[in-house]
C-alpha cells in the first residue's frame, strides 16, 4: 500500500506540474480562432478587391470595344468618301483597340479564375471557423470536465478509507466495552439483590428454629414435670 500510495503522488505531482506548464488551452484555442478571423478578414478584403479589379477591367475592355466599333465605323465613312488613306488608319487604329480588348479578355479570364479560387478559400476558411468554434466549445467543456475530475481524484486520494473506518472500529470496539461494562454491573447488582434476598430468607429461617427449640425445650420440661404440665397444659 505505501507503495502505491507514493506512486499516485508522484503521478499526480507529474500531472500538477504538466498542467501549471502549459498554457490556458482555452486562450490558445481563442486566439487560434481569432487568428483564423484576422486571416478571413484579410481574404474578404482580397476577394474584394480582385472583384473590384475584375469589373474595372470589364469596363475597360467594353469601352475599348466600342473605340473599336467607332473606328470602324469611321472607317466606313472614309470609304463612302473615297478616302481609303484615313479608312486604312481608321482600321489601323481599330485593330489596335481589338488587340488591346483580346489583351484585357485574357486578364479577365485570368481574373475570374483568381477570384474564383479567393471565394473558394474564403468559404473553406469560413466553414473551418465555424469547425473551430465547435470544437473549441467541446475541447474546453472536455478541459474543465478533466479538471474537475482531477480536482476530485485528488480529493478522493486525500481521503484514507482505512482511517475512517478505523474510527468506526474504534467506536465499535468502546460501544462493545460500555455494553461490557452495563452488563458487569447489572449482573453485580443482581447478586448483591438475590444476596440480600437470601440474607432476609436466611434471618426468618434463624426465627423459625428458634421457635422450634423453644417448642422442643417446653415439651422436655413437661415431659419431666408432668404435674406442671397438668397445672399448666400447652395451649
Amino acid at each position: 500500500m505505501g507503495l502505491w500510495n507514493r506512486l499516485n503522488q508522484t503521478i499526480r505531482a507529474n500531472i500538477t506540474s504538466w498542467i501549471q506548464n502549459v498554457e490556458d488551452p482555452e486562450k490558445l484555442l481563442d486566439q487560434a480562432v481569432a487568428d483564423m478571423q484576422t486571416d478571413l478578414i484579410q481574404l474578404r478584403q482580397s476577394v474584394a478587391q480582385a472583384i473590384a479589379t475584375q469589373k474595372r477591367t470589364e469596363r475597360q475592355c467594353s469601352q475599348t470595344q466600342t473605340l473599336a466599333q467607332e473606328w470602324f465605323n469611321r472607317a466606313e465613312l472614309a470609304l463612302r468618301h473615297g478616302d481609303e488613306n484615313r479608312a486604312r488608319e481608321a482600321l489601323t487604329q481599330r485593330q489596335s483597340y481589338l488587340d488591346m480588348v483580346k489583351t484585357l479578355e485574357g486578364h479577365l479570364t485570368q481574373q475570374g479564375e483568381v477570384v474564383g479560387r479567393l471565394k473558394d478559400t474564403m468559404r473553406a476558411l469560413e466553414h473551418k471557423i465555424t469547425d473551430a468554434r465547435t470544437r473549441r466549445d467541446m475541447y474546453i467543456a472536455r478541459a474543465r470536465s478533466a479538471e474537475a475530475s482531477q480536482r476530485l481524484n485528488e480529493m478522493i486520494g486525500q481521503f484514507s478509507p482505512g482511517s475512517a473506518l478505523g474510527a468506526f472500529d474504534r467506536m465499535e470496539d468502546k460501544v462493545l466495552d460500555l455494553e461490557a461494562q452495563a452488563g458487569a454491573i447489572a449482573d453485580l447488582n443482581q447478586t448483591l439483590q438475590s444476596s440480600t434476598l437470601e440474607q432476609r430468607f436466611a434471618a426468618l429461617e434463624g426465627t423459625g428454629t428458634a421457635s422450634v427449640e423453644a417448642t422442643l425445650a417446653s415439651m422436655k420440661a413437661n415431659l419431666l414435670n408432668p404435674t406442671d404440665s397438668q397445672d399448666n397444659p400447652s395451649p
